[in-house]
């Protein structure tokens, strides 16, 4: 079984090298459908080994000056509080399977919001672009602290919950916010704040005990060869053939877990 779980890394690594596509949308619904690990332990493990996969690429962003640190501090100052208070609010709850079912239904609804955001993701930049000059768009300029901290907030709870969302939506989310930046300052500010988040959210994860470290090594020994192999070939391919084949992927089993949730 340990050698499954390091293929199991080792071919969401390859899609995540090759598509750019967030690991958890991925690796969690392979641990709980594939493997038939429970909701709890596999969202809870998958927190740490996205925060462990993704805290590389961090560095390379930020000494490339890539990272707007104070978007990252308003996206934190509502993701952590949300992260917090949705991991009490786990805590309070005696029965398992109400667990179990709340996280297939964040699942599978982190995975649908996660799949458009993937096929729309050129057409919200668009709209954001057109819509930047507006009125309407000054206006919201003024109150765009806040609605960064509140889309922080509902962010935390959601990826507490699932471990999906971190990488797509927080994408999508600067993109309609911030539709000045550029992409590669978008991707690194979403990044340093993902790995925060689900480094947090995966610690108060622990602290119930629900991480499993045996699964966490072997899927590690798999996805770092496979984030390698997938990014050497992932820059011969088009994006505009893969994310739709990506997005309609996360679409399908997005809607699994919300329908059997």
């Amino acid at each position: 079984m340990e050698i499954a779980y390091s293929f199991a890394g080792l071919v969401v690594g390859f899609v995540v090298g090759l598509t750019g596509i967030g690991g958890g949308a991925l690796m969690t619904p392979i641990l709980i459908v594939l493997f038939g690990i429970p909701p709890i332990t596999a969202v809870s493990t998958d927190l740490l080994y996205a925060a462990i996969t993704k805290f590389g690429g961090t560095i390379s962003y930020a000494r490339q000056k890539m990272v707007h640190w104070k978007i990252v501090l308003l996206l934190m100052a509502g993701s952590i509080p949300g992260s917090l208070l949705t991991l009490s609010y786990l805590q309070g709850l005696e029965s398992l399977s109400s667990i179990e079912h709340l996280m297939n239904l964040s699942l599978g609804f982190s995975l649908v919001l996660t799949s458009i955001a993937v096929f729309c993701r050129a057409q919200i930049r668009e709209l954001a672009d057109k819509c930047s000059g507006t009125p309407t768009a000054q206006t919201l300029l003024k109150w765009r602290p806040a609605l960064t901290v509140l889309s922080g907030l509902l962010l935390g709870g959601l990826v507490t919950l699932s471990s999906v969302g971190a990488g797509a939506l927080g994408t999508a989310i600067l993109i309609v916010m911030y539709p000045r930046l550029s992409m590669p300052a978008i991707v690194g500010t979403d990044l340093v704040h993902a790995v925060v988040l689900t480094g947090v959210a995966g610690a108060g994860h622990y602290q119930m005990g629900n991480v499993d470290f045996n699964l966490l090594t072997h899927l590690l020994i798999g996805s770092l060869p496979g984030v390698f192999l997938g990014s050497q070939l992932g820059s011969r391919l088009s994006a505009r053939l893969m994310q739709p084949i990506m997005g309609s992927i996360l679409l399908a089993i997005g809607l699994r877990f919300f329908l059997a949730g």
